[in-house]
């Protein structure tokens, strides 16, 4: 039954494709993702664009991950996540033909949120269920996996009900292929892990460019339990370069302040530091945009405090910084609670505040390019900066 329902799909796409052909319509290949369902495998004619090392999106509804909504259309649908390690699924197909520059084109696709995702965490390596809302995104290009230009976006997916979200575009090139991927609901400066399912995609049919298309926001509200209208959205702006704050501590202009990194920090002495010197923090995590410190890092929490306790003179400011991802009130809010959180836990354990100062620098003292998930995890950091070495 599975494989007549298949081969009956196919055939419809032909002889529709066929009809359409002529009046402009893009036909996308296997727009129901019909297959047999399988984890890590993505359906019949989607590409993977996924991370190295990272498996592919899944064909649902499978057993391994906990997943058993019926399809929108058809047997099955594609099932794509984001994860905590900052990577997230994505596929890709040529299309059947190229987007036409100057033209504007109108899309649907169905979209819902299962409430049981199960997987292993990249992070703690537990289990956990991958259920925060995610958006889609959906980018031209010229090759498989080739993200030249964002056609748009829709906002969060927090339906768990089957609904249909509807985008309107105009490329700038004559795009050849597509790129659909599951992302991150922005702002968001730390990465979570979140499921996506999509079914019933509709074939891209020209539209008049005269129809009013408004521009899009990463930041839009979550869509209401009802279809949604996704629009389109312009390059990106260059971000001005955001001001600096005065270091607490005043140091030489030639003087460039120590960063420690990748050692065991309660085995650091008096010896090792100087005044201006920083101790990089890379295993301190908090909940997605909150100020709320997970348990895989109190094992670095223990240690600053035995470092404390074994340096009783030295006095330090603990800062919290953010990734560029967000807006500047934002980030600063966000990186100075967190920053206050590590001191509240220092307090707590026994530490006199009177040694103890934090302040939150948000995006303004990046170390990385924001443009690379790398790059990004770098930057959203907290660090301790030693203040005095003479109590």
């Amino acid at each position: 039954m599975r494989l007549r329902t298949i081969a009956t799909g196919i055939l419809a796409f032909i002889i529709i494709g066929q009809i359409w052909a002529q009046d402009g319509v893009i036909m996308l290949t296997n727009p129901s993702f019909e297959d047999l369902p399988r984890h890590s495998r993505t359906p019949r004619g989607w590409y993977d664009c996924g991370f190295p090392g990272e498996s592919p999106p899944d064909t649902q509804p499978d057993p391994t991950f906990r997943v058993n909504k019926s399809a929108q259309h058809g047997d099955t649908y594609l099932g794509m996540v984001v994860r905590d390690n900052d990577t997230w699924e994505s596929v890709s197909q040529k299309l059947t033909r190229p987007f036409e520059k100057g033209k504007c084109y109108e899309f649907s696709i169905h979209l819902a949120r299962s409430e049981s995702y199960m997987s292993v965490s990249r992070m703690t390596e537990e289990q956990a269920n991958y259920i925060t809302p995610v958006k889609v995104r959906f980018f031209g290009g010229f090759d498989y996996c080739d993200k030249q230009f964002l056609l748009g976006e829709t906002k969060v997916v927090i339906n768990t009900r089957w609904i249909e979200y509807n985008l309107r575009f105009e490329p700038i090139a004559n795009y050849t292929h597509i790129v659909v991927e599951a992302f991150y609901n922005t702002p968001t400066l730390f990465p979570y892990n979140g499921n996506v399912l999509m079914d019933n995609a509709s074939p891209i049919k020209p539209i008049p460019c005269e129809e009013p298309i408004v521009e899009s926001k990463p930041e839009d509200p979550r869509p209401a339990d009802r279809p949604t209208t996704v629009t389109k959205t312009e390059p990106p702006k260059t971000p001005a370069t955001p001001s600096t704050r005065p270091a607490p501590v005043a140091e030489k202009k030639d003087d460039k302040p120590t960063v420690i990194e990748d050692r065991k920090i309660s085995d650091l002495r008096e010896a090792d530091l100087k005044e201006g010197s920083t101790i990089r923090l890379d295993k301190l995590y908090f909940e997605v945009d909150k100020a709320v410190i997970t348990k895989p890092s109190f094992e670095t929490l223990d240690e600053i405090y035995l470092f404390l306790m074994r340096n009783p003179n030295v006095v330090v400011e603990i800062g919290g910084h953010t990734n560029g991802v967000c807006d500047t009130e934002y980030c600063n809010r966000l990186s100075s609670n967190r920053a206050k959180a590590v001191y509240d836990y220092l307090v707590n354990k026994g530490i006199n505040a009177a040694r103890l100062r934090y302040k939150g620098y948000g995006k303004t003292q990046q170390i990385a390019d924001n443009n690379s998930s790398e790059g990004r995890r770098k930057n959203q950091r907290v660090e301790i900066k030693i203040l005095s070495l003479n109590g």
